[in-house]
């Protein structure tokens, strides 16, 4: 078997390819996170319609999502780290800096829910994620342990946004999408 191509598949687009509102909202993104216009979107947004209706559930998820941003992020680069998603992975060690994770915190997570230093609710959040990813389902006792932390609505929100991430690292690896590069001056 032949090794996997490292070439983008399809290559981001300008703003023709997108439509000027896709790419003002790429621009803009780019400008906040101290990057590029964020490939991600700029490939998704060449299926225009895919692409907004993705944002507002993605939105809904991260940044407008119910649980602490700072948990949501651990979950993020435990996903990325995971699926060895590189896009993933380095675009929220950065926005998980900016949610109050540490470096060593980032490193933590690399090591996984067993790593020492993390809260009760912490370690749970990781394994779930941890379940998630490698069975795409989590055992009784598993839920259980998930829901002395979370009611029911963040629960179901934690399931989303572990699937969302594991479906946003295909897309990312499967076409090859390139890291944002930081922005000059």
């Amino acid at each position: 078997m032949t090794a996997p191509s490292s070439a983008p598949r399809v290559t981001p687009g300008d703003r023709r390819a997108v439509g000027l509102v896709n790419w003002a909202f790429a621009e803009i993104s780019g400008r906040v996170t101290g990057t590029t216009a964020p490939n991600v979107f700029l490939v998704l947004g060449r299926h225009r319609r895919l692409f907004r209706g993705w944002l507002h559930f993605a939105g809904r998820l991260m940044p407008g999502g119910t649980l602490p941003r700072r948990e949501t992020e651990l979950v993020i680069v435990r996903v990325a780290h995971l699926r060895t998603c590189t896009y993933e992975l380095e675009h929220h060690r950065h926005l998980a800096g900016r949610a109050g994770v540490t470096p060593a915190e980032i490193e933590r997570v690399l090591e996984g829910p067993e790593a020492d230093g993390w809260t009760d609710r912490e370690r749970t959040l990781l394994a779930a994620a941890d379940a998630l990813v490698a069975d795409g389902d989590l055992d009784d006792d598993a839920w259980a342990a998930l829901r002395t932390h979370l009611d029911e609505r963040a629960a179901v929100e934690l399931v989303l946004l572990v699937g969302h991430y594991g479906m946003l690292a295909t897309f990312l690896n499967t076409l090859r999408v390139e890291p944002d590069r930081p922005r000059r001056g």
